[in-house]
């Protein structure tokens, strides 16, 4: 089965081997908004990575159903090609730039990947 994406340069993905990639973030309280700030511009390096094939950055929406978890901080869901992508994609040094940078105001970090 192929998946089409329109929003993301009509970029098809073969549903078997792709790998969604989400990750949601806890900020620690105290994070400052100069910190959250370029803690988003640091989340949003992270598309510059060569086996990024979409990417979306999100925090939570507004929903009062008992079922939705709105306490992250921040969303990050990446869809790759296939698990190779994913494994360029976590030693890249754009990657390691970002955690060694921010991995100190994260509270906690649950992260989801599927096929």
């Amino acid at each position: 089965m192929l998946i089409v994406f329109t929003n993301c340069n009509n970029y098809i993905f073969d549903q078997k081997n792709m790998l969604a990639h989400h990750v949601l973030f806890w900020l620690k309280a105290e994070t400052t908004e100069g910190q959250i700030a370029a803690f988003k511009k640091g989340l949003e390096s992270l598309e510059n990575i060569e086996t990024v094939k979409m990417f979306h950055i999100g925090t939570p929406a507004a929903i009062d159903r008992a079922v939705v978890d709105i306490t992250y901080s921040f969303s990050l869901i990446i869809f790759f090609e296939d698990m190779a992508g994913h494994d360029v994609y976590q030693v890249h040094t754009l990657h390691q730039a970002f955690l060694d940078q921010f991995r100190e105001l994260f509270e906690k970090v649950v992260i989801y990947d599927a096929h």
